[in-house]
């Protein structure tokens, strides 16, 4: 099936918000924390890359999608260069990476880009009956703290959501916390052990939080992960 761009527009340095829509259907049907796989032939060969939906399910054809500009990468660089009203192949909706205990509290650690699932999850399960949740996000500058207005707005709104936005490379004028995901777990984890553990970004990030979470005693069943290089 093929993918037309609505809109595209920059939302931290080199990262994008895209919204697409998929006209040979009326509605365009995933579970929050899938991906998508977007094909393009490219120099005579077919390239696929997987990138995680970053909104809600709803009634249109539509999704939306949040990447970063990888200018040695081969199917980015396209993506980024594409005008409303271009198309792109893509493939069903696929992945695990999802909610598998409803009503079981859980943890979000992302870095980078690998917001875009946990975006795509709040937005559609987080309500005033919801299971509580926290979202550690972790960035270099502040100026990547993708959708942080969203974040923001939805602790301010439900009081079972938590938001800790960290910096590893702050400024004099940042407030927040400091250093990497890591340093804040057990913040946000509280010394639960009931809870679901979902992590998503670069792959050193991913298997390090992987390794101190079974340290902890967690059971590798409660910490689910995507990795990305």
């Amino acid at each position: 099936m093929q993918a037309k761009l609505i809109e595209s527009s920059e939302i931290a340095p080199l990262v994008r918000h895209f919204v697409f829509e998929v006209p040979e259907v009326e509605k365009f049907t995933f579970i929050p924390g899938q991906f998508v796989s977007m094909n393009e032939m490219i120099n005579g060969k077919k390239i696929t890359r997987p990138y995680s939906i970053a909104s809600a399910p709803s009634d249109t054809n539509r999704f939306e999608l949040c990447l970063n500009l990888v200018h040695e990468g081969l199917l980015s660089p396209r993506l980024f260069a594409m005008q409303p009203g271009e198309s792109m192949e893509i493939r069903p909706p696929l992945g695990m990476f999802v909610l598998r205990n409803p009503g079981r509290e859980a943890v979000f650690v992302a870095t980078g880009t690998g917001i875009a699932p946990f975006r795509s999850i709040l937005k559609a399960h987080l309500h005033e009956t919801s299971q509580a949740f926290t979202l550690i996000f972790g960035v270099r500058h502040e100026s990547h703290l993708m959708y942080r207005a969203e974040f923001e707005e939805m602790a301010a709104k439900f009081p079972h959501f938590r938001f800790l936005p960290t910096l590893s490379r702050p400024t004099e004028s940042w407030t927040g916390r400091s250093g990497h995901v890591q340093a804040h777990l057990q913040e946000a984890i509280c010394e639960r052990r009931d809870i679901d553990v979902f992590l998503c970004g670069l792959k050193l990030m991913v298997d390090d939080v992987r390794n101190i979470l079974k340290e902890m005693g967690f059971d590798r069943k409660q910490i689910l992960f995507e990795k990305y290089d």
